[in-house]
């Protein structure tokens, strides 16, 4: 409405080629699968300038997948998780860079203790500059000669479909269930294995 008026007021006083700016998204979102969902969802929950993450299934063929379907293997999704960020405090190129250090890319389908193709990792990019970034990172990586072979997925966002509600946020409704799964499962133990970082 503001761009309108402003077109308006300056072809009525013969300015109407001056350039009218759009203003800058104030959020945006970027979809990433890194085995169970609830944990992944934990670790971009702690980054600053995410606002908000969504646990839910994405890269299957199914319409309507339920978790049920999803986690025996049935209906070709990944758990993922959809980040909404805001865009003037951290970049998508940040959120690539911190998703492949939460994440084990030299395993296929699976990460940590959970098997299948439901547990595969993914960047799964929405638009051309998000696919050259996923992609950029992924062969810097390589040529870094860190890893021999990288089995993270690197596709076209299909749809995200969100996960049940008693999934969504489930480290903060389910803290000791959460912390006891993620433990037994070893994922951080294996990322500063992998990495040689400690979380």
């Amino acid at each position: 409405m503001k761009n309108a008026v402003l077109i308006a007021c300056t072809a009525a006083f013969g300015f109407a080629s001056l350039p009218v700016h759009a203003e800058t998204p104030k959020t945006a979102s970027a979809i990433f699968a890194g085995g169970c969902f609830w944990c992944i969802e934990k670790d971009f929950e702690k980054m600053v300038g995410v606002l908000e993450v969504e646990s839910g299934y994405t890269a299957g063929g199914t319409r309507n997948p339920t978790y049920e379907a999803v986690s025996a293997g049935r209906t070709g999704h990944t758990e993922a998780v959809r980040v909404i960020y805001d865009p003037a405090k951290v970049s998508y190129p940040q959120l690539v860079e911190y998703f492949w250090r939460h994440i084990d890319p030299t395993v296929k389908d699976r990460q940590f203790c959970d098997a299948g193709t439901q547990y595969r990792s993914g960047i799964y990019w929405q638009n051309e500059d998000e696919r050259k970034t996923a992609e950029a990172s992924r062969d810097t990586l390589l040529k870094s000669r860190r890893f021999p072979v990288i089995y993270t997925e690197l596709a076209a966002a299909s749809e995200f479909w969100r996960a049940e509600e008693y999934h969504q946020d489930y480290y903060k409704k389910n803290p000791v269930r959460y912390n006891y799964y993620r433990a037994s499962c070893g994922r951080d133990a294996r990322v500063a294995e992998v990495w040689g970082e400690k979380k």
